[in-house]
C-alpha cells in the first residue's frame, strides 16, 4: 500500500502542477536540510518552514495537498473520476488523520511505520540501544526482496500487512503487463522480438536489426498509447521487430 499511496499522490500533484491549478506557494526553504529532519522525526513533530515563512509539520503540509487534490479531482472530473483516483484520494486523507492522531495504527501500512515497529519490538525485548548493529541489520533485512529473508514478506506471510494483490496476480504480473497502457507494447515486444531487442525502458524500445547501421528507437512516452486496443493488430501483423520499425517509421 505504500508504494500505492506514494505514485498515486505523486500523480495527482503531477497533474496539478502540469494543469498550473496550484495557486498557493507550498515550496519548502532549504529542502534538502529539510528533508534530512523530517526523515529523522518519527514523531512527526518536525516544523517545516516554507519560503512564504509559514511553519508547519510534514503531515500538515501533506493534508494542504491533499484539500487541493481533492479540490482539483472534484472541479476538473466530478462525478466522472475514476476509481482508482477515488480510491487514492481516500486512503491519503485516511492515512493523514491517522498519522496525526495514531501513527502505530499504520504498521500494517505504512513500511516505515511497519518497520519501526519491529525494531522496537527487538530493542525491547533484547535491551537495546538504537544504534545496535543489529537494529541495523532489522533495517536491511526488512528490503530483502528473498521471500524467506525479506521481513516484509515474514509480515506479508503471517497476514500482518495489507495488500491489494495477491501472490497469484503478483506472480502473473511478472509475464503478463497491463493491457490498459504503454507496457503492453513493451511486454509485446520483449516476447515477440526479445532477440532484437537491445533494451526496454519506460520511455522507449530500442531494436538492434541486421540490416540497419544504427539501433532503432521506438518512443513510448505517452502513458496512455501502447495498449492492448491500440497496438495489438498491429504487433500480431509484424510477425518481425523489422516490419514493425518498418510500420511505424511509415517505411
Amino acid at each position: 500500500i505504500s508504494t500505492y499511496l506514494k505514485l498515486g499522490t505523486t500523480s495527482l500533484v503531477l497533474s496539478m502542477i502540469e494543469d498550473a491549478f496550484i495557486n498557493v506557494d507550498l515550496a519548502v526553504d532549504q529542502p534538502v536540510r529539510t528533508l534530512h529532519q523530517v526523515s529523522h522525526d518519527p514523531d512527526l513533530r518536525q516544523l517545516i518552514t516554507l519560503r512564504s515563512g509559514r511553519t508547519l509539520t510534514a503531515v500538515q503540509l501533506q493534508m494542504e495537498y491533499f484539500e487541493l487534490a481533492r479540490k482539483y479531482v472534484d472541479e476538473r472530473y466530478g462525478a466522472d473520476a475514476d476509481e482508482q483516483t477515488k480510491d487514492i484520494l481516500t486512503r491519503w486523507e485516511d492515512t493523514l488523520n491517522r498519522l496525526e492522531t495514531d501513527p502505530m495504527s499504520l504498521a500494517g501500512e505504512l513500511d516505515w511505520i511497519a518497520k519501526r515497529e519491529l525494531m522496537e519490538g527487538y530493542r525491547r525485548r533484547d535491551a537495546l540501544d538504537w544504534d545496535a548493529p543489529r537494529l541495523h541489520l532489522v533495517d536491511l533485512q526488512y528490503a530483502d526482496v528473498r521471500p524467506d529473508k525479506g521481513l516484509y514478506n515474514r509480515l506479508a506471510a503471517r497476514g500482518k500487512m495489507k495488500r491489494l494483490l495477491d501472490e497469484d496476480e503478483v506472480t502473473r504480473a511478472r509475464t503478463k503487463p497491463p493491457e490498459d497502457t504503454r507496457a503492453y507494447f513493451r511486454g509485446r515486444c520483449l516476447e515477440q522480438y526479445a532477440d532484437d531487442v537491445a533494451a526496454a525502458s519506460w520511455d522507449s524500445v530500442i531494436f538492434d536489426l541486421p540490416d540497419r547501421d544504427s539501433l532503432q528507437r521506438v518512443p513510448t512516452m505517452e502513458p496512455l498509447r501502447g495498449t492492448k486496443e491500440h497496438v495489438k493488430d498491429l504487433l500480431d501483423r509484424c510477425r518481425t521487430a523489422e516490419e514493425l520499425v518498418r510500420a511505424l517509421s511509415g517505411g
